[in-house]
């Protein structure tokens, strides 16, 4: 990433897990990553699909918590765009996620569209996982955009 601070998409998992006392490494790992946010390693991004996922969140309270975050580390706001949607669609259509998460084929595609170094998720069914980084690759090297990383908190540690 030649010296320039790597662009981070932050998936909603990554709002959720700061709040996740059943799954203390994960919450650790996820609180680090805020941590070197905070401290400058990453510029942080997320997007409109993020925001109405927090926004659906039944629990006031952590809901509230949740967008906290968003505000507290500066967090840009991608909105949301034709463009994404419509990657995100090859990526449902190449069952790189599957059919009934459009939504986090949209957060993979937003990383895409904007350019951004890498996606990190705690999403390991449909995000952070083997089949899905290699279509994504695929595809988006086949639509032209460069190459995203697709990560969990722990493997962006030390990047």
């Amino acid at each position: 990433m030649s010296g320039k601070i790597p662009r981070v998409y932050l998936e909603t998992t990554m709002f959720n897990f700061p709040f996740a006392d059943d799954s203390p490494q994960l919450k650790a790992d996820t609180l680090k990553v805020f941590d070197l946010i905070k401290k400058g390693k990453y510029e942080p991004y997320t997007s409109e699909y993020v925001l109405q996922e927090i926004r659906d969140t039944t629990e006031q309270g952590l809901r509230l918590k949740m967008l906290e975050y968003i505000t507290k580390y500066e967090i840009k706001d991608l909105g949301q765009s034709d463009e994404a949607e419509r990657l995100a669609a090859l990526y449902l259509e190449a069952k790189a996620v599957p059919a009934a998460y459009p939504t986090d084929a949209a957060h993979i595609a937003m990383t895409a569209i904007n350019g951004l170094d890498f996606i990190v998720s705690l999403n390991f069914q449909h995000i952070v996982r083997p089949w899905t980084i290699e279509k994504v690759d695929a595809i988006n090297e086949r639509e032209g955009y460069k190459h995203i990383g697709i990560y969990k908190p722990s493997e962006v540690l030390e990047l």
